[in-house]
């Protein structure tokens, strides 16, 4: 399975998500500000390696460029847990699309090994 167009979007507006909702942050607390600069490293991670497993040379090459978009997932929903467990700053729309994207990609990943 190779990547779609669509979910191609799906990345690109959840690296977007990931900006504007840093954005609101209160520029004054530094811990928001740590936190959130990470969670956009991470966050647009994901779109950035998702566009290079698009360019895959192989099925090898695709799997593990889509694994590591799962490991910034799954590093950019650390951030978001800590920003609403610690900070009280949450995202629950962010949170589960993190969520979804992780579970598509391993999805993605499955299913390219036994192909």
């Amino acid at each position: 399975m190779r990547g779609t167009s669509e979910f191609r979007q799906r990345t690109k507006a959840f690296a977007a998500s990931c900006i504007r909702f840093y954005m609101g942050f209160d520029r004054a607390r530094y811990e928001l500000q740590v936190l959130g600069k990470q969670m956009i490293r991470s966050g647009t991670s994901v779109a950035a390696n998702y566009r290079e497993a698009c360019r895959a040379r192989s099925t090898n090459d695709f799997i593990a460029k889509i694994n590591i978009c799962i490991q910034e997932a799954d590093e950019t929903a650390l951030w978001l847990e800590l920003l609403r467990e610690e900070c009280k700053i949450g995202n629950g729309t962010l949170e589960s699309e993190c969520d979804e994207l992780i579970a598509i990609m391993v999805t993605m990943s499955s299913r390219s090994r036994s192909a």
